[in-house]
């Protein structure tokens, strides 16, 4: 397997003096091509951080990143699309943007509505879809950005626990048809069993990896199966450790 995303001695500091707030420190990951790999972690220990750093979005203070000159998309835990805009246009936008000719951005755009499964709802408004759709929205405009690499801040964490399980499903499906390389925040532990091929585990703030637990249980997954409960509750018991003595 190629490596995809490098990120080698990390550190990103805020500010500097006595008003320096260290988010990462010293972080080194790899993840390769194919992967899903989920991020864990106390609130507040960099995840989000991490992610915006291999986006691009901010710059590291020392270290090494390498995408390997791989197109990433970020997705957030809020849709944030266009209210004024059809579902269609939402998705389109990326396109436009890139300088896609009209028609075929329409093509392209109606093309991935139909791999989120919303192919007769391109001339609807967001207000009038459900929170899920409106995620599967947003995941058709980040496919749209021609990205190797889907970063996933929390997308699920606001959703119904049926609608957030329909998803999971959708996205496994998503990412091995796509043949994408994912890289996923959660505070749930039992959805990044669920999800992920690894899930890493960083500390409480500053955030360092702590552990890399190898996810090894045939797919399709079940969140609620006596094989994500468990290796959940073990991660549960090491993140529980790390905030307690964080605490202290």
């Amino acid at each position: 397997m190629s490596t995809v995303v490098r990120i080698d001695d990390v550190t990103k500091q805020y500010g500097a003096g006595s008003n320096a707030l260290l988010a990462l420190d010293h972080i080194s990951l790899d993840v390769d091509k194919g992967e899903f790999v989920c991020l864990l972690g106390a609130s507040g220990c960099g995840k989000s951080t991490l992610l915006s750093l291999v986006a691009g979005l901010d710059e590291i203070t020392s270290g090494t990143l390498d995408i390997s000159g791989k197109h990433v998309a970020l997705m957030f835990q809020e849709a944030a699309l266009f209210p004024w805009l059809s579902v269609a246009a939402n998705v389109e936008l990326p396109l436009k943007l890139q300088g896609v000719g009209r028609a075929d951005r329409k093509k392209r755009a109606q093309e991935l509505l139909e791999i989120v499964r919303l192919g007769g709802f391109g001339g609807k408004r967001p207000h009038e879809l459900s929170g899920g759709m409106r995620q599967r929205v947003a995941l058709a405009r980040a496919l749209a950005q021609n990205a190797d690499v889907l970063l996933m801040d929390e997308p699920f964490g606001a959703l119904d626990a049926m609608t957030r399980d329909i998803l999971h499903d959708e996205l496994e499906r998503i990412w091995r048809e796509q043949e994408l390389t994912v890289l996923f925040v959660t505070h749930n532990v039992r959805e990044a069993v669920r999800l992920g091929d690894r899930v890493v585990l960083l500390s409480s703030r500053p955030g360092r990896v702590i552990e890399d637990f190898k996810i090894d249980h045939a797919r399709p997954r079940r969140i609620d199966s006596p094989e994500v409960s468990g290796q959940a509750a073990e991660i549960t018991d090491r993140l529980r450790a790390e905030v307690a003595r964080h605490a202290n």
